[in-house]
């Protein structure tokens, strides 16, 4: 008898595996959508934006603490660059709606859902602690909450952090109202420049900004071999339907460029406050933090000043309904990274090994949500909704940003 030399056929993934699970999370997501859409408000479109954010920023690992840490540990900047150019482009977007909302910016008017936020020491620490949290607990909040739909348990755990720290700087609000943010001023450029000069200062920086990451890499980068990388081009689609498939593929299976996603995201930012507000995820997870305080009967009481803040300040109302439009806008960023990694056949749970990754995520958060709170507004929105707002604050949390980046880099290459 004569063995077979033919290669076995290859096993087949069960049907149900490999289209079965997809069609059921999008099938959960539209009915979602259609419950929202029947209770009306914005709520249908606020969880939309929020699905799309989470895909976006999934399918090109657009994160904000890999883009300030990586610029520091590495030496690489290729985050934190297509991050400047999605700036850019939002830039002008916002510049657009905001000389629409307010024609002449000398009237001493601000666009009031621009993320203009009071200027001064608060600021600073604000950033200087995010940026230290987020490199300790390894992720921003939207970070955190694109990898909780992945499956990363460590950003379930950090989330909490955040939680307990937007808890802590609530219990301490007032305090930094009386004694700094109520004088401190709102600095918008087009009141005194306009908004011509105001977008050319503001492209000038960020140009600046794009070069001085680069300078950055060369100099690190000085004494490191230079290793080619290697690509096996597929082959040439020879149908239409091979041209979907290729589509299809660099959609949903292949990493996007930093480039590409922060465009995606400028542009989600840019829609989204042409009808309402621009992006901010802080906000609604201080309202949770608070409500489960209230809860457990440790509530915070009045925060004053609040509702004259625009920016991420949490809405806090007695008895208000869990289901808000931020509630569906973050809840949507997390649906929305679980369903980019379910379609490129990425997710799974991921648990830290060792108990102290857990203790750095949950240290890290609460730094990280302190940090927040108090500079009201995450890496979403104290800094990539604020800048392109030709808001002052959004550069001088940036820098502290980039400072308490710098810094908790030091901590980390300690660790083991």
């Amino acid at each position: 008898m004569v063995a077979s030399l033919a290669p076995s056929p290859a096993p087949q993934r069960p049907v149900l595996r490999t289209v079965g699970l997809p069609v059921a999370v999008l099938a959960g997501l539209v009915v979602i959508y259609l419950v929202a859409a029947a209770a009306g408000g914005a709520l249908p479109a606020f969880w939309a934006v929020g699905l799309a954010f989470g895909f976006v920023v999934q399918r090109s690992r657009l994160c904000f603490t890999s883009a300030f840490r990586d610029l520091f540990l590495m030496g690489q900047g290729r985050t934190m660059r297509g991050i400047i150019v999605g700036l850019g482009a939002a830039t002008l977007g916002f510049s657009m709606i905001m000389a629409t909302i307010i024609p002449n910016p000398s009237s001493g008017f601000l666009p009031n859902d621009a993320h203009i936020l009071p200027l001064g020491i608060a600021t600073v620490v604000g950033g200087l602690m995010f940026g230290f949290g987020m490199v300790i607990a390894g992720g921003c909040v939207s970070g955190a909450l694109y990898r909780m739909g992945e499956g990363y348990v460590a950003s379930w755990v950090a989330i909490v952090g955040v939680m307990v720290g937007l808890y802590g700087l609530n219990r301490t609000w007032n305090w930094w109202w009386d004694n700094s943010i109520s004088t401190n001023e709102l600095v918008w450029l087009p009141t005194s420049l306009g908004y011509g000069p105001s977008i050319a200062l503001t492209v000038v920086a960020l140009v600046a900004s794009y070069i001085g990451v680069m300078w950055w890499e060369r100099r690190s980068s000085r004494n490191m071999p230079v290793i080619p990388i290697k690509r096996r081009e597929p082959p040439p689609p020879m149908t239409v339907g091979d041209d979907v498939r290729v589509l299809a593929r660099r959609i949903f299976r292949q990493e996007w460029s930093p480039v590409t996603g922060a465009l995606a995201l400028g542009l989600l930012n840019i829609l989204l406050f042409i009808r309402y507000r621009p992006l901010g995820v802080v906000g609604e997870i201080s309202r949770w933090s608070s409500d489960v305080a209230d809860r457990l009967g440790a509530g915070v009481g009045t925060l004053k000043g609040l509702d004259g803040l625009a920016g991420c300040a949490p809405v806090l109302a007695d008895g208000a309904s869990w289901f808000t439009d931020a509630f569906m806008l973050n809840t949507g960023i997390i649906a929305g990274s679980f369903t980019a990694a379910i379609l490129a056949r990425e997710f799974r749970i991921r648990a830290p090994r060792s108990p102290r990754r857990y203790i750095q995520s949950l240290g890290g958060g609460v730094i990280m949500g302190y940090g927040a709170g108090l500079g009201l507004g995450c890496t979403i929105g104290a800094f990539f909704s604020a800048v392109p707002s030709l808001a002052l604050n959004g550069w001088v949390y940036a820098v502290a940003l980039a400072g308490g980046a710098y810094l908790g880099v030091q901590v980390i290459r300690r660790f083991p």
